[in-house]
């Protein structure tokens, strides 16, 4: 179910405002990069694969306004852009990879007219997209091996066309399978603080014609105990060389669950989620969320405003618990350290 969460128009970025859903299904253009960067950060733009092309795409946007009449000035630009750019969100590998995938094309192309390089930047964004694109589909037919007719699978947070540029990567999975003819049953995680399930996840499986249940993520536990789970799928933000891996905060509660009840669980994440440059899952950066998202993530005040809260948007799930790691090129299994070293630099 591909929706265009994502898109390059008239020399704007065109979004889907998330934050939003599923009241209000609204697009919003970004045209310089403060408004792209508040995009980011606020949640309206989410989702490894689409933040790296938001990162690509504000290269575009803002070194196409560039005024530099020499390479050294406008690398200077970029590199400036790059920061901005990178501090917005520290967790998704895929941003960073991006914004180097760019800094990389400036670099190959330094002595062409300044022109020439604006216009092999946007058409390496370009590219970005459409290998995304073609990406979720590899992910999704690799993935659908596993899925039998008639499974139910637990999902958390959101891992499907809204976080990608095409069907997404675990819930591309689940679209393969129906397609393929399979009956498929989701169980939805709600996805605390922002509900991310709730509110993404379970509209885009409606929309599709799937049979779907929103759960509380504490009850998680007792739709496994009672049988009702027979495979988990979560994305990824960042996954380490030894397969330790960055979700939303509530992944790693999952997999600890789905080991108790004998219960499968995997990442489903394109290759350029994986870095390897990290040996383990310690070494993630994990982003800290503003308080209010606690407090007030409901849409009215929960708890006292002046209480401590702890907010990390991600939790790290050791590579004991994972099952595999789904990818556009295959299924890596454990050990992952072995199965992951040759991933061509990635």
């Amino acid at each position: 179910m591909p929706i265009n969460t994502i898109e390059w128009i008239d020399s704007q970025i065109k979004i889907i405002d998330q934050t939003l859903l599923p009241q209000k299904l609204k697009y919003i253009y970004c045209k310089d990069i403060e408004s792209l960067k508040k995009a980011i950060v606020s949640l309206k733009i989410r989702g490894a694969p689409a933040l790296g092309i938001a990162a690509a795409l504000g290269i575009v946007l803002e070194m196409k306004k560039s005024s530099a009449k020499d390479y050294s000035h406008f690398k200077e630009e970029l590199e400036d852009t790059i920061s901005y750019i990178g501090s917005s969100r520290p967790t998704a590998v895929n941003l960073f990879r991006s914004l180097k995938r760019m800094h990389n094309c400036m670099e190959k192309n330094r002595k062409k007219k300044i022109e020439k390089i604006k216009e092999a930047l946007e058409k390496e964004a370009l590219q970005i997209i459409e290998e995304d694109k073609r990406c979720n589909r590899l992910i999704g037919k690799k993935g659908a091996s596993l899925i039998k007719d008639g499974d139910t699978i637990l999902t958390h947070c959101n891992a499907g066309a809204l976080a990608t540029a095409d069907y997404g990567t675990a819930l591309g999975i689940i679209y393969r399978a129906k397609e393929e003819g399979k009956r498929v049953r989701v169980y939805v995680d709600e996805t605390r603080p922002l509900l991310q399930g709730a509110r993404l996840t379970t509209w885009e499986l409606l929309k599709e014609g799937i049979e779907t249940t929103l759960i509380c993520d504490n009850m998680a536990g007792e739709v496994m105990r009672e049988g009702k789970i027979d495979k988990i799928l979560v994305g990824a933000d960042r996954i380490a060389a030894n397969g330790d891996t960055a979700n939303k905060i509530g992944t790693y509660t999952l997999a600890v669950l789905a080991k108790e009840n004998r219960i499968p669980f995997y990442i489903v994440s394109p290759l350029s989620s994986i870095d390897l440059s990290l040996p383990k899952g310690e070494e993630i950066p994990i982003e800290q969320r503003d308080k209010n998202e606690v407090i007030k993530g409901l849409g009215k005040v929960i708890a006292p405003e002046e209480v401590k809260v702890y907010n990390p948007a991600f939790d790290i799930t050791p590579a004991k618990y994972i099952k595999g790691i789904i990818t556009e090129k295959g299924i890596y299994r454990s050990p992952y350290k072995k199965s992951l070293k040759n991933l061509g630099g990635k």
